[in-house]
């Protein structure tokens, strides 16, 4: 066959395939339908468990980063024992920023904090506030066993990192990743089994013409091209639609926030969020509408 046939035989096919791709569309559009929707219901589901857990992880991730160590300097501690002490915290290499805070600033700090409530201290007494290393970490986790360890150096009168809190919100942060890796696998499953089910249904409901094809000579991979650009389409559909449902209902969400002043809650972006959920929801949909109508033509292609 020359260049020039083969590729009109190409141009053709496609066109066939195409044409019977809508066609096919068209006739079993209330199955279409009812397919797409399950796929949309399904994703929306898993985009929606998704969008919570990708906020949760990001709220409990940024009050982790928040954690450090007061390390409180002795105030009996010399000149060189404290230049001792401000090395090996610095050198460290669990230890991610170190910053100095005089007594002088601690008292300004809580002054600030307590507004006219130190109007009457005498400026003039001692200051009691020790001077301190505020320490940030590489792991938020190893505050605990670092501020062991920093309690032995030279030079330390005590320790603090928030004992009891920092425990629970470390407990508290692997409880709710493993619950949120664990649903969103569920969701997965279920989102599997419904789409390729319902999917199947729609090829059963048309055995007789797979059947008529396959008995006047039709290869299956002819035959089967249509369903699978079908199914390629229902799928990429069901998974837009949730999509536009998601970003509708999280700025929503983001302007409630806002209004009510709820700082506190550091939602992300819509636009990242949107864009990391594209991510996973269409090729997710996209591909189960594939394997849905590949797998569920194969005993009808048995002929």
């Amino acid at each position: 066959m020359s260049r020039k046939g083969f590729i009109r035989m190409f141009i053709n096919g496609l066109i066939y395939i195409l044409g019977e791709t809508f066609k096919g569309l068209y006739r079993n559009r209330w199955m279409c339908i009812t397919s797409t929707g399950v796929v949309v219901v399904t994703l929306l589901m898993l985009g929606l468990f998704m969008l919570v857990n990708f906020n949760v992880t990001h709220i409990t991730e940024t009050v982790k980063d928040q954690v450090e160590i007061i390390v409180y300097i002795d105030e009996n501690a010399d000149r060189e024992t404290r230049e001792e002490l401000r090395q090996k915290l610095a050198e460290h290499r669990e230890v991610a920023t170190i910053n100095y805070v005089s007594s002088e600033e601690h008292m300004n700090r809580l002054k600030r904090q307590l507004g006219g409530m130190l109007e009457g201290y005498d400026t003039s007494l001692e200051n009691p506030l020790l001077a301190t290393y505020e320490i940030t970490t590489v792991e938020p986790e190893a505050v605990v066993s670092l501020s062991d360890e920093f309690r032995d150096y030279p030079g330390v009168s005590d320790v603090f990192y928030g004992q009891g809190y920092v425990e629970n919100l470390f407990t508290v942060t692997r409880v709710v990743q493993i619950i949120g890796l664990a649903l969103m696998a569920g969701l997965s499953i279920t989102a599997v089994f419904l789409i390729s089910h319902t999917i199947k249904l729609t090829v059963m409901m048309r055995k007789r013409e797979i059947t008529i094809m396959k008995y006047v000579g039709a290869t299956n991979w002819f035959i089967r091209w249509p369903f699978i650009l079908e199914g390629l389409l229902m799928g990429f559909v069901g998974a837009l639609v949730p999509l536009a449902i998601i970003y509708y209902i999280y700025e929503m969400a983001i302007s409630w926030v806002v209004a009510n002043e709820l700082m506190f809650l550091s939602l992300l972006p819509s636009q990242w969020v949107i864009t990391e959920l594209a991510k996973y929801l269409v090729p997710l949909g996209t591909a189960l509408g594939i394997l849905g109508s590949s797998f569920s033509m194969g005993r009808f292609l048995r002929v």
